[in-house]
């Protein structure tokens, strides 16, 4: 089956490559030339403009975006114009549900499909497969089954296709918005790892001098604190048999056996939406998500957006009792 695969970013171009290797052929267009140059020489077809990739794709066209959500809406509405009706164009980004729902409404005018597609996998999808989270028309979906077969990590075809990998869980936007739930579970499980070997990285506080004055809060029966645990060795064993094993724990043993002190980052972790949009929809289903609320909270926090209300809490206790700020590791 003929694809086009617009964005050559770290997973488009992965895709792109499963793609052929699955025998579809991929037309690829990114404006960063030198990966499409490279995208050609692993066998896709190479276009050198919008208006040639749309020119080299067969009616009915088959167009996915791999873009960043930022200017996803702003490229299906310049590709619109230039399609037919009964082409699809598939959104595999992490873009908003509700766009999904606004833009789907408005191509559906020209006849023209839009599936949102949430896809995992990360940098991994070429060897694992993707996870494929879809939404739209189901005659649309139909039609490129076999595109998402490929891209998924297969299995038993006598069973449904969520087996496989793959699932079309509702109309425009269910893809998404299923992506999106995933997306905010990810941020708990992260944080929920990362919390914990914090605990044990800090396991050994009682065999540490630790400041006697008014400013420090003693450690209460510091002998049960004297334990200096290999993390990497720690996050190794829970890999093997444990209930909390999981994809996320083997890159994190990954990490720690390479770098045990994760001295290469500096801890600013970014957030790309998906937990705020996450949040949203809680909020207004009136749905409780305590843990998944404190894990994007704690990557704003990452980033230093608590410094002004940490000077807050510094100045009002130097007002009433005389507090000092000690200095940062004292």
């Amino acid at each position: 089956m003929q694809i086009g695969m617009m964005g050559l970013g770290r997973m488009g171009y992965n895709m792109a490559l499963r793609l052929m290797a699955g025998g579809h052929e991929v037309v690829a267009y990114d404006l960063n030339r030198d990966s499409v140059a490279a995208i050609e020489a692993d066998g896709a077809v190479a276009a050198t403009s919008v208006e040639d990739f749309i020119a080299r794709l067969k009616p009915p066209r088959a167009i996915w975006l791999m873009l960043p959500a930022a200017v996803t809406e702003s490229t299906v509405r310049d590709l619109s114009p230039r399609l037919s009706p009964d082409d699809v164009i598939v959104d595999g980004g992490n873009s908003n549900y509700r766009n999904a729902v606004d833009l789907a409404g408005e191509l559906a005018t020209a006849g023209i499909h839009f599936l949102d597609v949430g896809t995992s996998g990360g940098v991994w999808g070429k060897e694992r497969g993707y996870c494929l989270m879809i939404g739209g028309d189901a005659g649309a979906v139909a039609r490129l089954d076999p595109i998402f077969a490929t891209l998924a990590p297969g299995g038993d075809p006598s069973f449904g296709t969520a087996e496989r990998g793959y699932l079309h869980c509702g109309p425009a936007g269910a893809g998404h918005f299923v992506k999106m739930i995933h997306n905010g579970i990810e941020y708990g499980m992260m944080a929920a790892y990362a919390e914990g070997l914090n605990v044990l990285k800090s396991a050994n506080a009682g065999a540490v001098a630790r400041q006697a004055d008014a400013e420090t809060s003693p450690l209460d029966e510091p002998q049960y604190y004297r334990f200096d645990f290999d993390i990497a060795a720690v996050t190794e064993v829970w890999r093997h048999a444990s209930v909390i094993s999981s994809w996320l724990l083997d890159l994190t043993a990954s990490a720690l056996a390479a770098d045990p002190n994760l001295a290469s980052y500096q801890g600013n972790v970014a957030d790309s939406g998906e937990g705020r949009w996450t949040l949203k929809a809680a909020i207004d289903t009136s749905v409780p998500v305590p843990v998944l609320s404190s894990a994007l909270f704690g990557r704003f926090t990452s980033r230093g957006n608590d410094e002004f209300a940490n000077k807050v809490l510094s100045a009002m206790r130097q007002a009433f009792g005389g507090h000092i700020e000690k200095k940062e590791g004292h």
